[in-house]
């Protein structure tokens, strides 16, 4: 049932969240029916999902944590000291700044980690630009929050931030700026250069309208960077910055929640954004990671999934796709390739492979149009299976488009 069908009085941010993920909605209830009919047959690159077992240590690490070793072992959990020390000691490598205890916020994953930070940061009437192609939820957060979600398309040749349009875009209500690097779905790293000019817009804004413009850094798929490549953190470049991460991409363990908001030191009314974010984080109380996974983070935090074997795979299925006769990018870090599709409905694409066990995103999920995501998750079996059937749905379609 539609939700403007339901008796229910349903808030109007309620609504415009619900109608933002009408699509993804609509997705997964045919992804669930394919999958259900296909088995183990389906060629799954739909979705972000592990296709193997979980990295032995990460079993072990959550195994030994269940163990108690004193009688508060369980008990309530908010950010434990031994957490924020390894978040605090991870972030120094990463942006030779000292992030106090105080500013760390250990959540349940980076989806926890963005609604706590958006509810805490927006008032009603607030405006939130986020970069597009985004995650396919931060527009339905934005507007749960209470504010109006303004997307800003990357730059489609290179799909990196188009700073001259974020910058066209910022008005006096704009609270915050969202970015995701490296980026899902395109897998883009956003520069240093294209940082540091977005830096500096983000400055002289925050001067102009006489009060801080935050940044909100996504940064789920950091440590999954190819062929050399370094992630640089928007945290090092612009001061009023927030950090979301979450362990679930770098271990491939998406349904173990473990995640964190880190506050930049640097930020202007550090007090004032650090009380906001704890009072938030309390009252939503199912923003709290869990008491296990706090006391394995030492020993998951030296994990990582096989980032070689991951490239390798990347290739496998970029080179595949292009001998096939598909436009794609190769990506520079994430788990995700973005073939241009034959056709302009990229749902009818996907739907068509679908019906021959390939199953993939459409880009009109994500604002992305024309296009369809691939995980390279997937396995090295469902890519055999999935390139042939690839190159067989564009003969026949580009067949067909001659008639």
């Amino acid at each position: 049932m539609a939700i403007e069908q339901t008796p229910l009085a349903t808030p109007q941010r309620v609504r415009r969240a619900h109608a933002s993920i009408a699509t993804i909605y609509e997705f997964l209830g045919k992804y669930n029916r394919w999958l259900a009919e296909l088995g183990a047959e389906a060629c799954d690159f739909a979705l972000g999902n592990p296709q193997t077992l979980p990295l032995p240590g990460f079993v072990d690490a959550l195994r030994a944590a269940t163990f108690p070793q004193n009688p508060a072992w369980f008990a309530y959990k908010m950010s434990e000291p031994s957490s924020r020390d390894v978040v605090r000691a991870a972030l120094a490598r990463l942006t030779d700044l000292d992030f106090p205890p105080e500013n760390i916020f250990m959540t349940n994953g980076a989806t926890g980690a963005l609604l706590v930070t958006m509810t805490a940061l927006t008032e009603a009437g607030d405006e939130v630009i986020f970069n597009k192609p985004p995650w396919f939820f931060y527009e339905g957060m934005v507007w749960m929050a209470g504010g109006t979600p303004a997307g800003v398309d990357v730059r489609p040749d290179t799909f990196d931030l188009d700073v001259d349009a974020i910058s066209r875009t910022i008005t006096p209500r704009t609270k915050y700026v969202i970015v995701n690097s490296p980026n899902n779905p395109t897998g883009k790293i956003y520069p240093p250069t294209t940082l540091e000019r977005l830096a500096r817009v983000l400055t002289d804004a925050s001067r102009t309208f006489g009060k801080p413009i935050y940044l909100i850094s996504d940064e789920a798929y950091r440590r999954i960077v190819f062929d050399g490549r370094t992630f640089e953190s928007p945290v090092k470049f612009y001061k009023n910055s927030i950090m979301i991460y979450t362990y679930g991409k770098t271990l491939l363990t998406p349904g173990e929640r473990i995640g964190y908001v880190a506050l930049s030191p640097t930020m202007d009314d550090l007090e004032a954004v650090r009380t906001v974010m704890l009072s938030t984080q309390i009252l939503s109380g199912w923003a709290m990671t869990s008491a296990i996974a706090q006391h394995a983070l030492p020993e998951i935090d030296r994990l990582s999934l096989d980032i070689t074997d991951l490239a390798r795979r990347r290739d496998r299925l970029v080179d595949g796709l292009r001998a096939c006769g598909y436009e794609v990018m190769r990506p520079e870090g994430a788990f995700y390739v973005t073939p241009r599709a034959p056709i302009a409905d990229d749902v009818a694409f996907s739907d068509m492979l679908a019906r021959e066990g390939v199953l993939c995103l459409p880009g009109s999920v994500v604002y992305l149009p024309g296009y369809v995501r691939a995980s390279i998750t997937a396995s090295d079996a469902m890519i055999d299976r999935a390139l042939p059937v690839f190159a067989r749905v564009r003969e026949r379609v580009v067949a067909n488009s001659m008639f």
